[in-house]
């Protein structure tokens, strides 16, 4: 019992720098992604922070046991090297779209945004914003609907997303690998309160 908690706490970390690496810090950390957001599993194992710590093992543990699959591997087909990337959640600006599969018609029944009490006025107001991220996130349903990913387990309130709507002015969606809807909002980043369906409270429904 004692290895079984070892191991998760390790793979819980390392899932932890991994995220922080390739959604955020890979160019102050002196690394170049590749445009679709990939790097080297050997180029990020010489790193520092995860020299000597981890190993190829426990990496591609980490990727298959992800309940929210944040991350992809996959064999460079032109290198022959094993790379990984972060499924959606960058605030690096130069990663490219192409991976994430466009989403032209409402297809889905269900599009959520989940936040928290505090943050609820000022969305109200200015409507969701991308923040330091290229895209706000969204969820293809609400929590227990069997939701991979796009949901935190704490949000308290659930912004229904007029998908329909938003497309029909020119909003782009987006949905990324591991079934996350992402949009860049307009040209400032926002995805404005007209957009919003309906407002409910988690606990009360």
């Amino acid at each position: 019992m004692i290895y079984a908690r070892n191991i998760k706490e390790k793979d819980t970390h390392l899932s932890k720098c991994l995220s922080w690496l390739l959604r955020h810090g890979a160019h102050k950390e002196g690394f170049t992604l590749s445009p679709e957001g990939y790097l080297s599993v050997d180029e990020i194992l010489q790193h520092k922070s995860f020299k000597d710590k981890y190993s190829k093992t426990d990496v591609e543990r980490v990727v298959n046991n992800n309940d929210k699959q944040r991350f992809k591997l996959r064999c460079n087909p032109h290198t022959n090297i094993l790379e990984i990337k972060a499924n959606q959640g960058h605030s690096i600006s130069n990663i490219d779209d192409s991976e994430l599969t466009p989403i032209l018609e409402p297809k889905y029944s269900t599009v959520v945004h989940g936040t928290y009490y505090d943050c609820w006025p000022k969305i109200k107001s200015e409507g969701l914003s991308c923040m330091k991220r290229c895209h706000i996130h969204l969820s293809k349903g609400t929590l227990g609907a069997n939701v991979i990913s796009g949901l935190r387990k704490n949000v308290q309130i659930y912004i229904f997303i007029d998908i329909a709507k938003g497309l029909a002015e020119g909003i782009k969606f987006y949905e990324s690998e591991n079934g996350v809807v992402l949009t860049p909002g307009n040209e400032s980043g926002f995805l404005a309160p007209k957009y919003f369906e309906k407002v409910v409270d988690v606990k009360t429904g």
